[in-house]
């Protein structure tokens, strides 16, 4: 069941006008370290999201070595799992095939929304998962490697990207969670199996949708939430992305 995102910072003030530099980071800084996300709504045309996003951290080149990236549909990429097409996306952290430490944050801003039904950006919180599992549980998500494949939409790119990482890895600057339906290889039989169908029903049972308009921008933690993404048949939507380094 999709909920309503709560974690919504207006661009502008009750009388329409920019809040100040200070103020808007201020509010979206607060609003980020309570929900893991923030959704940035009545944004003017003049409103710069890569000098926004600059103020969070170091840019992390996209696959293709774009640094801001689009995510529209892409010819030749309707037959595989890939952001560039118009199919669903299943629940997945960003940066799990990266050798190095996955961005900390995601950012999409909307160029074009979809037309019709479709095309929002789902997300959940992964902190009460994490807070229920047993110590056992914990403990074997810290200490087990896993390897991990990138997606078919990628290895078309021609980067056929293998690594291998704990689900849950501790760092100085919080604890990282990683995360694929689908990419993470592993035996039928290994325990992490349920995990992964556990926390796929919980996303299913408690994700919020976002619906863009034009010039809305949405910025999530990467290290605690996981995101998908619905289908839709408008091959119009265009959203620009930038990865963030901690």
């Amino acid at each position: 069941m999709a909920h309503s995102p709560i974690s919504i910072l207006s661009q502008v003030d009750f009388n329409g006008q920019p809040l100040t530099d200070e103020l808007l980071m201020k509010t979206f800084q607060q609003l980020i370290d309570e929900h893991g996300y923030v959704l940035m709504c009545n944004v003017l045309d003049e409103f710069d999201p890569v000098k926004f996003c600059r103020r969070l951290g170091r840019f992390v080149p996209n696959y293709t070595g774009a640094v801001v990236g689009d995510v529209r549909p892409e010819p030749g990429m309707d037959d595989v799992y890939h952001a560039g097409n118009t199919r669903p996306l299943t629940p997945h952290t960003e940066g799990y095939d990266f050798a190095v430490l996955p961005p900390r944050y995601i950012a999409l801003w909307c160029v074009t929304p979809a037309s019709g039904p479709g095309g929002e950006t789902t997300l959940a919180d992964t902190r009460p998962w994490v807070a229920a599992l047993t110590a056992e549980e914990r403990e074997r998500l810290e200490s087990a490697e896993y390897d991990w494949k990138t997606t078919e939409g990628v290895q078309r790119l021609g980067l056929d990207l293998k690594t291998r990482h704990p689900i849950l890895e501790e760092n100085e600057q919080g604890l990282i969670v990683r995360f694929s339906c689908n990419n993470l290889l592993r035996d039928d039989d290994d325990p992490v199996v349920d995990l992964q169908h556990r926390w796929e029903t919980a996303f299913g049972d408690e994700h919020m949708a976002i619906e863009y308009r034009e010039n809305d921008m949405l910025v999530w933690d990467n290290w605690r939430l996981l995101h998908a993404r619905n289908a839709f048949s408008d091959r119009s939507r265009h959203l620009r992305r930038i990865q963030i380094a901690a």
